[in-house]
């Protein structure tokens, strides 16, 4: 089993690749973290719904399953067009209330890792907390 130095990109990565496959459904190793982020996916409707549960090979190892979300005529075109990971485990990227990005003037959400939680960098202006910039989606 390989070492996974940075989790969250891991995550995205896997994600990204299912969605390049049309797959419906992905597993990724679980954490607080990802479970926190998956709730925004949600939320701003990106992904349908997720889980965790207890891997059946290694039950002290959990896993998330995530539900990805199609839309479009024939439901062949993904709700998540785009994700990327902005700060890293050897570049962390921070931003004050003020000036936190945003993605496609809006239309996307930016992530960000603040002192009350992750929040979307509108929940973040609203609440006016900066923090650190975990990722964008769209």
């Amino acid at each position: 089993m390989a070492i996974i130095i940075d989790p969250i990109a891991d995550m995205f990565v896997r994600i990204k690749n299912a969605i390049a496959r049309k797959y419906h459904e992905v597993n990724v190793p679980s954490s607080q973290k990802k479970m926190k982020i998956l709730e925004i996916f949600k939320k701003e409707g990106y992904i349908t719904d997720f889980e965790e549960f207890k891997n059946p090979k290694n039950h002290d190892f959990k896993e998330i399953k995530i539900t990805l979300k199609y839309k479009g005529i024939n439901q062949n075109q993904s709700a998540i067009s785009g994700l990327k990971r902005i700060s890293k485990p050897g570049l962390k990227v921070y931003s004050p209330a003020t000036s936190l990005p945003k993605v496609l003037s809006g239309y996307g959400t930016v992530i960000v890792s603040t002192s009350k939680g992750l929040l979307t960098d509108k929940e973040a202006r609203k609440a006016n907390v900066g923090g650190e910039v975990l990722a964008f989606i769209w």
